[in-house]
């Protein structure tokens, strides 16, 4: 691991010292236990991935190594020289421990260690094993008691882990290699992985739309069930609550509201859609500056490729990153089912799992016709997801309330003008169009509620209604 790579710098300094006094022996033999008027030995600390490679007890190859902690799966590939490289990112490290550290703190950042080679598995089974082996082979005589290099905590982690991950069986793992492109070409291909992880997520699990969902209460979950509906919603938690404070601040713009808004109401359907912007390291603050509609049908894989590049084309020439997604629930409560949360907590795996530093993912939700909305006001939730606790693996994560800033912008944009002719383009003689000229509630119609709603999150300068009258007039045309 280079002088740029996170995670475990005191684990790698150690194996690295450790592997400059055990693989240069001076008899040549590297990788055997050191003969010498003193009786050198090889400990268990001091075995490293360079010493079973040159033994033969593993070889190199892509996808040889796994961690699984908390519901996530990280795959790496062994490299002929020892070292890891994370088939995700194509980050390099020098150990097992450096590795573990890293990803374990991607999912829970309060994470201290990753006791690497306990955790690390190659080929299925762990590493730890492969220097029992080794030891059994050259040191025969020596006593395995004098080894473990866990705690007694991280041994019932440990345990937690491996039940977890044979309740759970396989999980997919994701084929994407970020990281190995030009800096500019980077941003681009996570964001496409988010995408498309998101559309084949829709496709493989298309969302029911039930009128009368109620969330239910996050303490009441309990463990994973597999028999539990996975469109069962669920309360947010604030931070308050748990008398925690919110990692990072958020500010959006009025024009990104008003275009999800107009989005999730033009269909009964559920729709999707990313959210553009930036985050500041030293202020610890994401602002929210575009949203990008998918004009996407389930299963029309083509269209979505289109979609999703042309996404990361705007992306790119604005100078924005992929900070978020959002969605709408049409006739439900804007709270997050248990397939959002785990959604969510893919995407901020992904967001920052090429980054050294913590770097947030932003989910809305918008609500536009549930019936306990207060006024025409589709109620829009944002969430982020905290990993469970660490004695508690098999939870599902919890999704956190987040407060945002509202910044009205100054004017409407022709590029948000523009992808409101598009959407109802593409929702033009859709079977799951609203009829905006239907009663809505009591003497509004759909339209009137429409309109609502977006007057709610209009700029400041108000020379685009007649554009926006237009906008209505044609939907009132062809529904």
């Amino acid at each position: 691991m280079d002088s740029q790579s996170p995670g475990g710098e005191e684990a790698v300094e150690e194996e690295e010292e450790l592997e400059a006094s055990v693989e240069e022996p001076e008899n040549g033999q590297s990788g055997k236990p050191v003969s010498s008027s003193h009786g050198c030995f090889l400990t268990r600390r001091g075995i490293t991935l360079r010493v079973l490679l040159k033994d033969g007890l593993i070889e190199p190859g892509e996808g040889k190594l796994s961690i699984y902690y908390l519901g996530k799966k990280f795959i790496g590939d062994l490299l002929p020289d020892g070292k890891i490289q994370w088939q995700e990112t194509g980050q390099v490290f020098n150990s097992p421990s450096a590795w573990a550290t890293h990803c374990k703190k991607l999912v829970n950042p309060a994470k201290k260690s990753g006791c690497g080679w306990a955790s690390v598995k190659y080929q299925g089974q762990k590493l730890d094993q492969y220097k029992t082996t080794w030891l059994k082979k050259h040191q025969p005589n020596v006593q395995a008691t004098d080894v473990s290099l866990v705690s007694e905590g991280e041994e019932e982690e440990l345990v937690e882990e491996e039940e977890e991950e044979a309740k759970e069986g396989k999980t997919p793992v994701s084929d994407s290699m970020l990281g190995k492109k030009m800096e500019e070409k980077k941003r681009k291909h996570q964001s496409k992985t988010i995408m498309d992880q998101n559309i084949n997520n829709e496709q493989t699990e298309k969302r029911v739309e039930q009128k009368n969902r109620t969330p239910v209460c996050y303490a009441s979950l309990g463990s994973r069930d597999s028999a539990r509906d996975p469109h069962t919603l669920v309360e947010v938690t604030s931070f308050s609550a748990i008398n925690k404070f919110q990692p990072f601040n958020v500010a959006i713009s009025s024009n990104v509201l008003l275009l999800l808004d107009f989005h999730s109401h033009l269909t009964r359907s559920e729709v999707v859609g990313y959210l553009g912007g930036r985050w500041d390291t030293s202020s610890q603050l994401l602002t929210v500056l575009r949203a990008f509609p998918c004009r996407t049908r389930l299963g029309d894989v083509d269209s979505a490729a289109a979609i999703e590049e042309e996404i990361c084309q705007n992306l790119l020439l604005r100078g924005l990153s992929l900070v978020g997604w959002y969605h709408s629930h049409p006739s439900s409560p804007a709270a997050p089912s248990l397939q959002d949360i785990d959604l969510q907590m893919d995407y901020q795996l992904k967001l920052q799992g090429s980054n050294n530093s913590f770097q947030p993912c932003l989910a809305l939700i918008c609500g536009p016709y549930h019936h306990s909305n207060q006024g025409v006001e589709s109620k829009i939730s944002p969430f982020w997801v905290m990993p469970p606790a660490e004695q508690r693996p098999n939870d599902y994560g919890i999704p956190m309330e987040v407060e945002m800033t509202y910044i009205q912008d100054n004017f409407l944009t022709s590029d948000v003008l523009h992808e409101m002719m598009l959407l109802v383009e593409f929702y033009k003689g859709a079977p799951d169009l609203v009829k905006f000229q239907d009663t809505w509630n009591q003497d509004q119609t759909y339209l009137d509620k429409l309109k609502g709603s977006l007057a709610c999150r209009t700029p400041k300068d108000q020379g685009f209604n007649h554009v926006l009258e237009q906008i209505y007039s044609l939907l009132k045309h062809i529904s």
